[in-house]
């Protein structure tokens, strides 16, 4: 590989491996809020319980996506210059606005919510954990903010190669920005909420049966079961945005080479390039112009109306499925979940193992999701202002092959270190209540405290 692909996939392995631990944060940290203020409007102790169960859990991933987000500011000024160099009078500012707006108020809050709760009043805990909440959230605005403008710049002007703002509100409001954050977002709320129905389900299956932990579960079930509609919902209207402004991503996630009238949906199919043409088709007919027209003789443009000015096919256009696999699988799971434990019925242990096993599912869709929206705007960095090979520094391949090496071996020590703490947290924390739940089950006149 050269040091332009080097850059790029060392930056992507950054971006994967970051993006896996703010996409449960910002989720969990509304479920932290839900739990706690359920606590003080119902003096409940499982509610509290549940919530110091999994603030321990929220701990240890806020701090791998603080540790993990260093590395990409980095590159910036290491394998891309050129970007800071064009846009970084908008992307700057941004980044700073994330700074001041975001970091420090989870940074001052964390801790009272973390270690203050004996120490501050509960009023001022439960403050606490929802401005961590919202701070989680601000992070993920003003992120989104720069990633939208980056897909469909507004806003700005070019002087002497150099992009200069005329409104921020239109570079932050951009086109797709409304789109992708409320996406985003109902993403983070069902990656979490499968955490923690798989790691109560976990906890479940070593012999928790304290309430506490079934509360946690039927909430993640009910919320993924709420939010994967939405999902759907914004998933479709992001759909239609990106085929206003970015028709070539869509051509390519829909794997249509020729401009189409009545374009068929494409469930499966081998994306050849060399020929311009697919393999092994199985189509849904004129399925593709009904979904994206709303008119089934619609015509859809092809990857051929833009020559060679178009995304690499096969990652953008099985990164879609794979997307959209793993959200109707979610769709399936939590569903069957809020119906077999209506009216308060327990989990079978067959549906404990189906959650155990789509713990970490919202990661394989955040994942999937965000590299057809990276790749998908090849070969620009900025759509229509920077190319992607305009960006990168003058490194040399070697630095940055050894460097990739280094984080990509590092990653999975690190990922294979946090799957195993979150797990052992719940298996010590089933091991912790079974003893008790004996002691109350032996003796049938002490009345359950909800512990």
């Amino acid at each position: 590989m050269d040091a332009l692909a080097l850059a790029r996939v060392q930056f992507a392995a950054n971006i994967t491996f970051h993006i896996l631990f703010p996409t449960i944060t910002m989720g969990l940290a509304w479920l932290l809020v839900y739990f706690k203020t359920k606590h003080d409007r119902t003096g409940d102790a499982h509610w509290l319980e549940a919530y110091r169960f999994w603030v321990k859990v929220f701990a240890l991933t806020f701090a791998m996506g603080v540790v993990t987000g260093i590395t990409m500011s980095f590159q910036f000024g290491t394998n891309w210059p050129g970007f800071m160099e064009t846009v970084g009078n908008v992307a700057g500012p941004l980044l700073g606005y994330e700074v001041l707006t975001a970091f420090f108020l989870e940074a001052t809050f964390l801790g009272i919510m973390l270690f203050g709760r004996k120490r501050v009043s509960n009023r001022v805990h439960t403050l606490s954990t929802w401005m961590v909440a919202i701070g989680t959230s601000l992070s993920a605005f003003w992120i989104l903010a720069l990633n939208s403008w980056m897909q469909t710049p507004t806003g700005f002007e070019m002087r002497d190669g150099q992009a200069f703002v005329l409104s921020w509100m239109d570079v932050i409001f951009n086109p797709s920005m409304p789109y992708r954050i409320a996406h985003m977002m109902l993403a983070s709320g069902l990656t979490a909420a499968f955490v923690v129905a798989g790691l109560s389900a976990y906890r479940q299956l070593r012999g928790d049966s304290t309430q506490a932990n079934g509360v946690a579960l039927r909430v993640a079930t009910w919320l993924a079961a709420i939010l994967i509609p939405l999902q759907i919902l914004a998933g479709d209207l992001h759909g239609l945005n990106t085929l206003e402004h970015q028709p070539a991503k869509v051509a390519a996630m829909e794997g249509l080479w020729d401009d189409t009238e009545g374009a068929d949906l494409l469930l499966f199919a081998w994306p050849d390039a060399a020929n311009r043409e697919n393999h092994l088709e199985i189509a849904i007919p004129k399925g593709a112009s009904l979904i994206l027209t709303h008119d089934p003789n619609g015509l859809v443009q092809g990857l051929n109306s833009f020559e060679d000015a178009h995304p690499p096919v096969a990652p953008v256009f099985f990164g879609f499925r794979i997307m959209v696999g793993v959200g109707m699988l979610m769709l399936l799971v939590s569903w069957a979940c809020v119906w077999v434990m209506r009216k308060g019925r327990a989990a079978p242990a067959w549906l404990s193992r189906v959650l155990v096993s789509m713990t970490f599912s919202g990661w394989v869709a955040t994942v999937a999701g965000w590299y057809v929206t990276e790749i998908g705007r090849q070969p620009w960095l900025v759509q229509g202002v920077l190319k992607t090979a305009q960006a990168v520094g003058p490194v040399p391949a070697a630095p940055i092959a050894v460097s990739l090496t280094t984080y990509l071996l590092l990653y999975l020590v690190l990922l294979i270190a946090y799957v195993s703490v979150v797990f052992y947290l719940a298996a010590q924390a089933a091991v912790g209540h079974i003893p008790r739940e004996r002691e109350r089950l032996d003796n049938p006149l002490q009345q359950p405290t909800g512990a």
